[in-house]
């Protein structure tokens, strides 16, 4: 079988916002429908955050401690191998549609070259399709052409009342001229001109900020059924549990997330915070919709039952637990995201609950075309479970994320902390019961998720956890040991030639 390629990301989704994994609010039938067909993973991880961190992972399937992507900006370095050049080496012409923000690798790059101004380079191997930055040109040049013509991507992201304000207002665009609306109509396009097999990485934008969105979306939820917030009892309270969060409360401004506002997020009212999760969750059904156009196109050329099919994003959002909106740190809500699979030929309906992570990705893609990873991956395929069975020898009984503050170019999370760069890290394990959290140069973390979900009482320090947290410092630890780059170090040269060895995580 000659199979065709659709992976989707879309950007700061949280992973149980689905039907399907048993949201009782959030609308997804499009989605639901492709995990009735395919399988669900119900505990999957992005391994970093922000964007460029955590595709780094996603694309290459290497933990940020290899690949080394720490920040938006941080040079993807060139070595390493990709699910686009993968996807060359067997035949496919990758193609983007959208962004990958993997900023371009300075010593490949000659000096002066553009690419060495921006964060939202290009993956090596996708054929640029259509781009779309943040400056959103593309887009606005689109919708110019209908009518609509916008000084710059705020003054198109405005609402059309209350501008400053967190309201129900919807802006000027409608549903049909949305981000996610001008990709979809891309793709499709795309699609009308294959005639032979084909790849394509359709990476949108939404949800992520800012939190506006067309009619109907914008009213299609009520801001008094967004249930609580995961969260302490006061601002102070929450910002007493850690430094990092401290840090977070203070420099965490609104005017990333609502158009012209204002102010710390922090401040937010409870009716305010409540109407962004509306905001958010009209957001995702808006993406569901488009979706339904992609499968509907796909299944009208023929092609369903030819197209392996990933959806999933790159990593979640915090949406007012916390009393913050964003991603990273060591919460749940930045790093749990949603994980479809189709491949043609599987049984449909399978629901998997053990853990499983972005570095997944990269493995499970190659197997499934047929390439050779050029180097060995953190992850390891998915396609066991496909058939409902659990890989044999060995899975991983726990979750595992980096995030990275530093502030390489403005200094102020080192200002703000009295650390320099390579200070400002850490790395999470989380198992069913347990949370460990660890920092270059700030105090660790240990929770205890069955008496405290929303990671408020820190046990680490405490005498009568010694015991539980030094176990999980030493499985954060080991974890660290067994994933060093191990791509030659499974290479060794003997009188008899190279011998090399597969291994199972």
């Amino acid at each position: 079988m000659s199979l065709n390629v659709l992976f989707i990301t879309a950007d700061q989704w949280r992973g149980e916002c689905l039907g399907v994994a048993g949201h009782k609010l959030v609308k997804t039938p499009n989605i639901d429908g492709l995990a009735v067909e395919g399988t669900v993973f119900l505990n999957h991880y992005a391994n970093a955050a922000p964007c460029s961190p955590a595709r780094a992972c996603l694309y290459t399937g290497l933990y940020q401690m290899t690949n080394r992507v720490v920040r938006n900006g941080t040079p993807h370095a060139h070595r390493f191998d990709n699910v686009a050049l993968a996807a060359r080496r067997v035949g496919y012409a990758p193609a983007l549609f959208g962004y990958t923000d993997q900023a371009a690798d300075p010593n490949v790059v000659p000096a002066g070259d553009p690419r060495l101004t921006t964060y939202e380079g290009v993956l090596p191997g996708f054929d640029v399709r259509m781009r779309l930055p943040e400056d959103d040109k593309p887009w606005l040049s689109w919708l110019a052409a209908q009518g609509l013509d916008f000084a710059d991507r705020h003054d198109a992201h405005r609402p059309v009342r209350d501008a400053g304000k967190i309201s129900i207002a919807p802006p000027r665009y409608s549903k049909e001229q949305t981000q996610t609306a001008f990709l979809a109509d891309e793709f499709i396009r795309f699609l009308g001109e294959q005639d032979g097999k084909w790849f394509a990485h359709l990476s949108f934008l939404r949800p992520h900020p800012p939190f506006i969105v067309p009619e109907p979306y914008n009213a299609m939820y009520d801001p008094a059924e967004m249930g609580s917030f995961r969260r302490a009892a006061t601002v102070a309270a929450e910002a007493a549990v850690h430094p990092l969060v401290a840090l977070a409360l203070a420099s965490t401004g609104r005017e990333h997330f609502v158009p012209g506002a204002s102010g710390p997020v922090a401040d937010l009212s409870e009716a305010e915070f409540r109407q962004i999760k509306a905001t958010y969750f009209g957001m995702i059904s808006e993406v569901d919709a488009q979706l339904g156009r992609v499968f509907d196109a796909i299944k009208a050329a023929g092609q369903w039952n030819d197209t392996l099919v990933i959806f999933t994003s790159d990593h979640a959002e915090l949406l007012g637990d916390h009393y913050l909106l964003g991603k990273g740190g060591y919460h749940d809500q930045s790093q749990h995201v949603p994980l479809v699979l189709y491949l043609p030929g599987k049984a449909g309906g399978g629901r998997v609950t053990a853990f499983t992570e972005s570095v997944d990705i990269y493995p499970t893609l190659l197997a499934a075309i047929g390439a050779t990873p050029v180097h060995v991956s953190d992850g390891a395929s998915l396609l066991p479970f496909l058939d409902d069975v659990q890989p044999a020898g060995w899975w991983r009984d726990a979750a595992h994320w980096e995030f990275d503050f530093r502030d390489v170019a403005g200094q102020s999370a080192e200002q703000a902390l009295g650390l320099d760069s390579v200070s400002l890290n850490m790395a999470a394990v989380r198992t069913r019961k347990w949370k460990y959290v660890h920092f270059a140069a700030l105090p660790p973390l240990l929770f205890d998720l069955e008496a405290d979900p929303d990671n408020l009482v820190n046990l680490a320090g405490n005498p009568a956890y010694a015991a539980v947290q030094l176990e999980m410092a030493e499985r954060l630890l080991s974890w660290r040991a067994k994933h060093l780059d191990q791509t030659l170090a499974l290479t060794a040269l003997t009188p008899e030639g190279v011998v090399s060895r597969d291994i199972a995580r």
